[in-house]
């Protein structure tokens, strides 16, 4: 794994690797011999991790990847499913609904690096992050009706708000797996870099968007409260939150360092 840089923090986990330094924290899912794929135990200690980054006051911004050099993070581990009553998968598609929305509501941006197969749940993972950058390499599809399920983790709402509800349905109904260069042409990842850089990408991605002014965060929320709510309303809340920026530091910060001719010194307060 590339480090962020030498002297960070990491945290312990049976399914995962997380560390953090300069106000990034990289999550890595750690299953590569079983190309990823996600098991109940993984998502709990994913909820976990999200909460001590979002908890984190140094942490500015996440990224999510698989390990080993083959996937990202190739859907649900199908033993799990076997079994499964109705009742269950209700409960498991509320359960990882509520880890992505905190996810995708939390100030903190998160990155997906999509540096191999993305099916399943990991597309739905991966819709639910800010930024999708992808390896060459990767394979991206909700493939959930190859199985005789369909995606119960939000992949039919965001994927359809993301693409399009035609491109939507055409990949859920049918299973269609797109390689990298045709999902960035639908816009379902934002950009495509080499395999062997995409971490290094990412992570300069990350440590340049750490740098910036508590703005960030607060722009964040707003673009996730326009999602939820009306044009109009959108516009008010937007006019709030832009409020909200002139009582941080670093806005006075910003003006004065731009009035002096310098770099700003941002603190994230």
């Amino acid at each position: 794994m590339t480090s962020i840089q030498s002297g960070g923090t990491a945290l312990p986990y049976k399914n995962l690797i997380y560390e953090s330094n300069g106000g990034v924290g990289i999550i890595k899912v750690n299953r590569p011999e079983v190309r990823n794929a996600l098991d109940w135990e993984t998502w709990m200690e994913f909820d976990d991790v999200l909460k001590r980054l979002h908890a984190d006051p140094a942490a500015r911004v996440g990224i999510i990847t698989g390990a080993g050099d083959d996937a990202f993070i190739a859907g649900a581990d199908v033993r799990m499913l076997k079994d499964r009553t109705p009742q269950d998968a209700i409960d498991a598609s509320k359960k990882v609904n509520e880890i992505l929305l905190f996810m995708e509501s939390m100030d903190e941006p998160v990155i997906a690096a999509i540096n191999g197969w993305a099916l399943g749940g990991g597309c739905e993972l991966a819709l639910a992050c800010d930024i999708r950058i992808a390896g060459d390499r990767a394979q991206i599809g909700q493939t959930e009706v190859r199985i005789g399920i369909m995606p119960g983790y939000g992949g039919n709402v965001r994927l359809m708000r993301l693409v399009g509800p035609g491109r939507a349905k055409e990949m859920i109904f049918t299973g269609k797996v797109l390689n990298a260069r045709d999902a960035e042409r639908i816009g379902l990842v934002d950009r495509v870099v080499p395999h062997e850089r995409l971490l290094d990408e990412v992570i300069a991605l990350a440590g340049l968007i750490a740098k910036g002014p508590a703005a960030i965060h607060i722009a964040k929320r707003s673009m996730f409260l326009a999602a939820q709510t009306s044009f109009l309303e959108a516009l008010r809340k937007d006019s709030e939150l832009y409020g909200e920026v002139y009582r941080t530091r670093d806005f006075m910060e910003g003006v004065t360092a731009f009035l002096e001719k310098r770099t700003p010194r941002f603190e994230n307060r």
